[in-house]
């Protein structure tokens, strides 16, 4: 390890010794007479801006730098190329003779020119990877001081003034400093409307307390196209069918006063083109008067010509199909939002595109309308084209973890769509997966020693399945769907293995298009452990501690160990039944003898059978507008409840409990507890597309009470790992600052925090710096536990634990590959006074390979 330790700070040394170099001779591609811009100011009214809508409006920008460490990588990887490789290739090998003769003697002319391609390419790449350096150029300078101006006039700042500063050194760089002064802002005195058409008059006038422009109001550019899409929502959501934006349009005079502007809002007629002439007449008010939909209009009936064959009328749609009508009526009507009778809408519309969409059951639903001018009426043709009935999937998946050395996952699904005729979905599926982990309790140690197989068959309903009308709670505009599932898996996982039994009954629906909903009404798990006699075969640690103690004590002497047999009751038990009896020389306030407890309590905790009955809400709000958006957040809530309905049944009904106080369901004690979970997440898109700060905060909690004296192991919390603390692997961090060597260490409290910057290097490899804080801890009485392990006050957020680190990751467009390490900069379960970077070093380092970023 010394070793180790050693090379890895004279690497470190000599990479700081090139970077240093590299710095000294960024304008080693910079010709005489040129300045390379390194630095660009913006001042606004005497004080330097950093707002990011400011600082990416210069036209020239000095080179990317790595946060933080201010090294212009991509310079440097530029700088390496040689700009003139040709004249290089020819003086240095063609133009001498015997140079050739010799290389084509070893390689051969056609060898001899791929090489000489080979460094041409190279030469090429590095240019492509790299980045040119960014040469001072004033009429840029120039045309971004105008610019500077257009922004704050955009603003209100109608007077404003805007110069530059350069200044330039003998070491060939240069600094832009621009100087803002905004002046006195404009405001809107008054706002004049001409409207030609008396009905879009009306209609803006009902309105008009909605509008983006309010006198008094600073001048700002963006409120016109904002009011400019109101007026044009407004009216196509009133019936003004042939509305658009175009008849939309302002007048400004800032000609009387510098301080204040007037405004004229003008909407003409319509304007109707012919083939030679236009004519111009007033807006008029459509309604619906019929809504046809046609239910299998794939391209073939449309295109060849094929008669109806089949229609019905129903709560006043026309429903068509060519051949036999697949679906039942009320199925379509449903997710129809256009209504017979009704003015037209724009948002009837989309929302009836959106709502075919989400029931996948048909290929890009198309909605139409044709105009009847001579009764100012609609006609709603919706055109749906089926998707396949049947769909057969199949995934495979190779991973690694803490856990096992290697695995290999594979999963089948068959869809079938309109199952009842109601446009639901069913799902059924089955998995599959084996893995190799190294298992000393397994003396044949098999490679392949982990495996998991099991189904699942889920129903999909397009609505909510409900006795009663929920329409006024939950109406159908928030597109809300019903999920029943039901699973069975069977796991052998090196010792305990376990089969699972659960069943989901869960509604979903969207309040806006930024917010989710979820609420499992019913959500029933049972998991029965099928090895429990193995637990020290795999808790080796635990049973290490035991043999430990025994010996101490004299149980036995220093040769033997509690032999761990598989039987109804092993020694180990036999020793830990002892100590807890008093039937050894150790005493309740013996550390020893709390060591025994615990490590019985875990093991009666992790062996035990778990019957979970709960319920859960959860919500999520995401602002992200499309992939490229950087500047979003999301915020997810999750609450829930076990056993309470449960225990009041039990309660009620006065139901013997067992020998440890609890109820039980078919002699398995059900779980009660309450659980919620917050976990923010934010971006700041910074200078550049793929320079981004990213943030995360989390927080879980689970209480248990009532029939529960502890949470259930496959609801507990566990930190560490590629996406939480990348400093520690996965279950191995905590909980508090206990020294705990337990395989899996979990808890019922967590607290993460984490920040990354990340950035582009070159092409399509992307860098990080991250620091992540957090720990899990035991809270509320869920174990009887070692104080360490136990949050107690806000004083037990002194062990909340440190890494920071860095990271690669290389973008394949469809997704992340990444590789991060992290080095533990505050590690809790040192000594206090010894937990800053004591173990800060690659050879102490967690190195983690994950897919996508962590948060």
């Amino acid at each position: 390890m010394v070793t180790l330790q050693l090379k890895t700070k004279q690497v470190s040394f000599y990479l700081l010794i090139l970077i240093l170099l590299a710095s000294c001779n960024t304008v080693k591609r910079v010709k005489d007479n040129q300045y390379l811009l390194t630095e660009n100011k913006i001042e606004v009214d005497g004080k330097i801006t950093n707002k990011e809508r400011v600082t990416n409006i210069p036209l020239q920008k000095p080179n990317t730098e790595i946060p933080f460490l201010g090294i212009p990588f991509k310079l440097h990887i530029y700088n390496l190329a040689r700009p003139n490789i040709d004249s290089i290739l020819q003086a240095k090998i063609y133009d001498d003779s015997s140079k050739v003769k010799r290389k084509i003697k070893l390689l051969s002319k056609k060898q001899l020119r791929r090489e000489l391609q080979a460094r041409r390419n190279f030469n090429s790449w590095l240019k492509r990877i790299g980045e040119a350096p960014t040469i001072l150029n004033e009429d840029k300078t120039e045309k971004t001081k105008n610019r500077l101006r257009a922004y704050y006039f955009k603003r209100g700042w109608l007077y404003n003034e805007v110069d530059y500063e350069i200044k330039r050194d003998s070491n060939k760089t240069a600094k832009v400093k621009y100087i803002v002064t905004k002046n006195q802002p404009s405001v809107l005195d008054t706002l004049k409307t001409t409207i030609s058409t008396p009905i879009v008059d009306s209609i803006y006038q009902a309105n008009k307390n909605e509008s983006f422009l309010k006198k008094g109001e600073q001048y700002e550019e963006d409120n016109f196209t904002k009011e400019r899409s109101r007026i044009n929502n407004l009216m196509r959501n009133s019936g003004v069918y042939f509305f658009g934006e175009d008849y939309v349009r302002f007048e400004i005079d800032t000609f009387k006063s510098r301080n204040t502007y007037n405004s004229e809002l003008i909407i003409g007629n319509r304007t109707i083109r012919y083939d030679d002439s236009t004519n111009t007449k007033p807006f008029k008010i459509y309604t619906i008067k019929d809504v046809n939909i046609f239910t299998d209009a794939s391209n073939e009936n449309r295109i060849e010509g094929n008669q109806i064959s089949d229609s019905t009328n129903y709560n006043g749609y026309n429903i068509y199909s060519f051949d036999k009508l697949r679906f039942k009526p009320k199925a379509l009507t449903d997710a129809v939002f256009i209504k017979r009778g009704e003015i037209y809408r724009d948002i009837d519309r989309t929302r009836t595109s959106r709502y075919l969409n989400q029931l996948q059951m048909f290929r890009y639903p198309g909605v139409d309308f044709v105009p009847n001018e001579a009764d100012s009426t609609l006609t709603a043709n919706i055109f749906l084209s089926p998707r396949k009935k049947y769909e057969l999937g199949f995934s495979f998946d190779v991973s690694q973890s803490n856990i096992q050395t290697i695995g290999f996952a594979f999963s089948t699904g068959l869809k079938i769509r309109n199952v009842f005729r109601g446009a639901e979905t069913l799902d059924i599926s089955a998995l599959g997966s084996i893995g190799a982990s190294e298992d000393v309790s397994d003396s044949d140690n098999t490679f392949f020693n982990i495996n998991e197989f099991g189904g699942s068959i889920g129903l999909t309903i397009p609505r909510l399945f409900f006795p009663f009308n929920t329409e006024k709670i939950i109406p159908k505009t928030m597109s809300p769907s019903t999920r029943i599932n039901l699973s069975a898996t069977s796991q052998q996982n090196i010792g305990l293995d376990r089969q699972t039994l659960s069943g989901i009954f869960a509604y979903n629906w969207f309040p806006s298009e930024k917010v989710t909903n979820n609420l499992e009404l019913f959500n029933i798990q049972y998991v029965r452990n099928l090895n429990p006699e193995n637990y020290f075969g795999v808790y080796v640690n635990s049973f290490n501690r035991l043999n430990e103690i025994a010996r101490n004590i004299g149980y036995i002497n220093d040769t033997e160990t509690l032999v761990n047999a598989p039987a109804d009751f092993s020694p180990a038990d036999v020793f830990i039944n002892d100590v807890l009896s008093g039937n050894t020389s150790l005493t309740g306030t013996d550390d020893a003898f709390i060591d025994v407890s615990n490590i019985s309590q875990r093991q009666d905790r992790l062996t035990e059978d778990n019957l979970i009955i709960s319920s859960s809400f959860d919500y999520k709000r995401d602002t992200r507008s499309d992939l490229s958006d950087n500047s979003f957040s999301t915020f997810k809530f999750h609450v829930e409840t076990a056993g309470n309905l449960m225990s009041g049944i039990s309660s009620l009904t006065g139901t013997d409990k067992n020998a440890n106080d609890r109820y039980e369901i078919l002699n398995v004690p059900f779980s009660q507890y309450f659980k919620t979970e917050l976990d923010y997440v934010k971006y700041f898109g910074l200078r550049g597309r793929k320079n981004v700060l990213a943030f995360r905060s989390y927080l879980g909690l689970a209480i248990p009470f009532g029939n529960s004296n502890n949470i259930p192991f496959v609801e507990s919390f566990f930190a560490g790992g590629p996406n939480d603390n990348r400093a520690w692997t996965a279950f191995n961090l905590g909980p508090g600052s206990s020294q705990n060597t337990n395989e899996f260490n979990e808890a019922n409290l967590k607290l993460h925090l984490s920040l990354e910057q990340r950035f582009n290097l070159f092409g399509n490899f992307d860098g990080a710096l991250f620091v992540d804080a957090g720990n899990i801890w035991n809270a509320f009485g869920n174990v009887e536990d070692d104080p360490n392990s136990t949050f107690t006050n806000l004083k037990s957020l002194i062990d909340i634990a440190m890494g920071s680190g860095f990271g690669l990751r290389y973008d394949f467009t469809f997704f992340v590959l990444r590789g991060d390490i992290g080095f533990k900069t505050y590690d809790p379960s040192l000594p206090t006074g010894n937990r800053w970077f004591t173990n800060y070093n690659f050879g102490n380092a967690t190195y983690n390979i994950g897919i996508n970023y962590p948060f």
